[in-house]
């Protein structure tokens, strides 16, 4: 169940920045409340899974799959640069989140 909790974390942790950027600097009041509400949301998914989790693995995969999103959304829905090496390192991100989840069982 703690793992089920870190990915919704992680879900919820992309919900939060892709919101913060919709914000424009808080100059749009429903997406950074949206933004916020996420973010308090996604620290308490956390916190659950710490109960159970190692700290270390937990904030790891947490902030992993947090970056995993954003950068796919990012790259879909804003153009951001899809080039090569940025996706090779984006890819030792997913690799270390994985191998984590393997050694942590």
């Amino acid at each position: 169940m703690a793992w089920v909790l870190l990915l919704a974390a992680g879900v919820v942790e992309i919900i939060m920045a892709m919101a913060l950027k919709a914000a424009q600097g808080w100059t749009r009041p429903l997406p950074g409340a949206i933004g916020v509400a996420a973010a308090l949301l996604s620290i308490y998914l956390l916190t659950r899974a710490l109960q159970v989790l190692p700290a270390g693995t937990a904030y790891a995969v947490w902030t992993g799959i947090g970056a995993l999103g954003v950068t796919v959304l990012g790259i879909v829905l804003h153009g951001d640069s899809a080039s090569l090496p940025r996706l090779g390192c984006i890819a030792l991100i997913a690799a270390g989140i994985a191998g984590l989840r393997v050694l942590e069982g």
